[in-house]
């Protein structure tokens, strides 16, 4: 252990081995998705910054980790943004430097029950803390969120529907600090398994009590939706060619009486306005097949400036007019955060040449048969706000519309595709996440999946019998609570950190000065 220690003192490798730390998490996330590992992931990374020498180290400790989690989990991205990822990391990483810090504070030495009891509340609110502010969409969004990595977990399905993916982010770390001090503080093991044994019993009562969403099966509310990933079409004219490829799967499924036909996204390369015969040949595809066609247009517009992707609804008369203008962009891939700044990550990576156009506002679709969609665009689904709005404006189907063909054998498309299982069961609504080269799924009310994934190397059009559900989950109700909770407790602890810093800073009072003798006074005789 000695010997352990002293090779710890290098700043380099113990930068090293934080770095590896961090990264380890990640592996609970697709494709590796070793759910399990998340419960234990942060182990090491809350060991080593608990014995860190300084606040300082700990902190940088804290950064290093934050790199190697930002790094591996967009690893993926190396081939476009090439050298800039490693920028991004680090920028990113230091959103972790705080939580390092408070790692030590609170768990440095033997600590007592009282900052053990403190830890499971307060390092869990400060992760969330840093998992709020790099959701934010200018720095990445919230892809990679810790409790998105048990997605595949029916019971952490049912915890979502109480308070989102937050709640589960929250519950992780937890019991992390918890496994943590049970490794390597014997002394303090048994509030540790208190805290364990509190976490499970809040989670059990909260899965038990939590309300089901309401699939209406003895009615046989359920929408036929079909889902067209033509795969991956390459060359000077892939625009045109994988339109053929989508007409020619989208006639198979006549006479198969589906409700809606989903496209990806980038579906349609040109404006639809602009291309009429295009719109013409939809329509027609519509009529074929009795069922409204959303596709998903990727071009500049032709009555109004820019570039825009948007999710567009085609029925059997041509354009319904229903049009959704995607709200949120990529940082990077669909337009650059401070261009005259940053405008050089052109020159290093496929970052965007120019800027797409923004949408101004979400929208319901109605597609016929009394079926309301609430549509998304790629890298939206994954903000559960998003999702949460859309059920509360009366949805009945979320479909999200998205392409990783760029990543088309790496980590992201499972990843994407993972996500909208979090936001069915959060929202208590199924979801739809139609790809254009894969990964396909589609999610009932609750999470669970619906038939099968359509993978990376399927070409082909699917039909999925989807349940439909009505009711509201709490996390649709009451929101992003476990977020505002989070923020409270790390508010009562920096003013109980403030009082109790003043009153050790206050001087003590000085000892009253005995009263100057008068001059008739003398002092008392030995003996009197």
């Amino acid at each position: 252990m000695i010997s352990f220690g002293r090779w710890l003192a290098s700043p380099w490798r113990r930068s090293t081995l934080a770095v590896l730390a961090g990264a380890l998490p990640v592996l609970a996330f697709p494709a590796p998705s070793l759910w399990w590992l998340a419960y234990v992931a942060l182990v090491p990374w809350i060991t080593l910054a608990r014995s860190a020498p300084t606040g300082k180290r700990a902190a940088y400790d804290g950064w290093c980790g934050g790199f190697g989690f930002m790094l591996t989990m967009h690893h993926w991205l190396l081939p476009s943004l090439h050298v800039f990822i490693f920028v991004l990391a680090a920028l990113l990483g230091a959103l972790w430097a705080p939580w390092g810090w408070l790692v030590r504070r609170f768990l440095a030495g033997t600590p007592s029950r009282g900052r053990i009891a403190a830890a499971l509340l307060v390092l869990p609110s400060g992760w969330l803390g840093v998992e709020l502010v790099r959701s934010w969409q200018g720095l990445g969004g919230p892809w990679g969120v810790l409790g998105a990595s048990q997605w595949e977990v029916e019971p952490a399905l049912r915890l979502a529907s109480v308070g989102g993916v937050w709640l589960l982010s929250f519950l992780i770390v937890a019991v992390n600090v918890a496994v943590a001090v049970l490794v390597v503080v014997r002394e303090s093991r048994m509030p540790a398994v208190a805290g364990l044994l509190a976490t499970a019993a809040a989670a059990s009562a909260a899965w038990v009590w939590s309300p089901r969403p309401d699939t209406d099966a003895g009615t046989g509310d359920r929408a036929r939706i079909a889902i067209v990933q033509p795969g991956v079409v390459d060359g000077a004219d892939s625009i045109v060619r994988r339109f053929a490829v989508e007409e020619r799967l989208t006639r198979q499924l006549v006479g198969q009486d589906v409700d809606l036909i989903v496209w990806g996204e980038s579906s349609v390369g040109f404006d639809l306005a602009g291309r009429p015969d295009l719109a013409r040949r939809i329509a027609a595809l519509s009529r074929d097949t009795g069922a409204d066609i959303l596709v998903n247009v990727d071009a500049r517009r032709s009555d109004k400036p820019g570039i825009y992707k948007s999710s567009v609804l085609v029925g059997a008369g041509g354009l319904t007019g229903d049009r959704y203008d995607k709200m949120r962009l990529v940082p990077f891939g669909e337009y650059i955060p401070a261009r005259s700044l940053l405008g050089w990550a052109t020159s290093v990576g496929k970052a965007a040449g120019e800027d797409r156009r923004k949408g101004s506002e979400q929208v319901l679709m109605n597609v016929g048969h009394g079926l309301r969609i609430g549509p998304m665009v790629c890298f939206e689904t994954a903000f559960p706000d998003m999702t949460r709005h859309l059920t509360e404006d009366g949805a009945d189907l979320l479909v999200g519309q998205s392409s990783t063909s760029s990543f088309q054998h790496s980590w992201a498309p499972d990843q994407h595709a993972s996500l909208a299982a979090l936001r069915a069961a959060e929202t208590g609504r199924p979801m739809v996440h139609a790809t254009l080269t894969g990964v396909s799924a589609v999610y009932d009310a609750s999470g669970r999946p619906v038939g099968s994934w359509l993978g990376t190397g399927s070409s082909t059009a699917q039909v999925y019998d989807v349940p439909l559900a009505r009711g509201v989950t709490p996390y649709v109700r009451f929101g992003d609570w476990p977020v505002h909770a989070a923020l409270l407790i790390l508010a009562a602890w920096a003013v109980t950190e403030g009082v109790r810093t003043r009153r050790v800073r206050r001087p003590a009072p000085e000892p009253l000065a005995a009263p100057a003798r008068t001059a008739h006074e003398s002092p008392a005789r030995p003996g009197r």
